[in-house]
């Protein structure tokens, strides 16, 4: 069993909140626009960190971490990149890739929507864990955790972490 937290377009603000929902995980993986560094340092601080950047992220982010990740955890292949898109209107960055060589789980942020969508054609899972930064226009700040077992992913949780604009 591996337990991931996962967040994304943290646009430079991390809430703390997030420092204890991700104490329990075995990485924290970030989808981009980490906005930055001081970010992931902080998350590194309580777990090790897999991120990817963003288009709002610059050469000092972009230094540290790539576009993609193709990664493997509990037997499951995943694919993680910021600008992705979701089942059925995969980003065209990704669409020809994904078509022929489909991930287990496909993770992408930028949206600042939260989803969890199956991919029945494609036989994966899309995760898009909304924004837990105060920059966008999405409403509620928001981020997720999960399970890998046995290559399925369960018992996926979701915290709230108030408005974005909230202070």
């Amino acid at each position: 069993m591996f337990r991931i937290g996962l967040l994304s377009d943290t646009h430079g603000y991390l809430d703390d909140r997030l420092l204890d929902f991700f104490s329990s995980t075995d990485e924290i993986w970030h989808a981009g626009d980490i906005g930055d560094l001081s970010v992931t340092e902080r998350l590194q601080s309580v777990k090790p960190v897999i991120a990817v950047f963003g288009n709002i992220d610059g050469p000092s982010i972009r230094r540290y971490f790539p576009l993609h990740q193709r990664l493997t955890r509990a037997g499951l292949d995943i694919w993680m990149t910021h600008i992705g898109g979701y089942p059925g209107r995969y980003a065209d960055p990704v669409r020809s890739p994904i078509l022929s060589d489909p991930p287990d789980l496909f993770i992408s942020g930028h949206s600042h929507i939260l989803k969890v969508v199956p991919d029945r054609k494609l036989g994966l899972l899309h995760i898009n864990p909304g924004a837990a930064g105060r920059v966008g226009l999405h409403k509620i700040r928001t981020a997720v955790r999960f399970e890998i077992d046995d290559c399925r992913i369960k018992d996926l949780e979701i915290i709230e972490l108030g408005q974005r604009s909230s202070f």
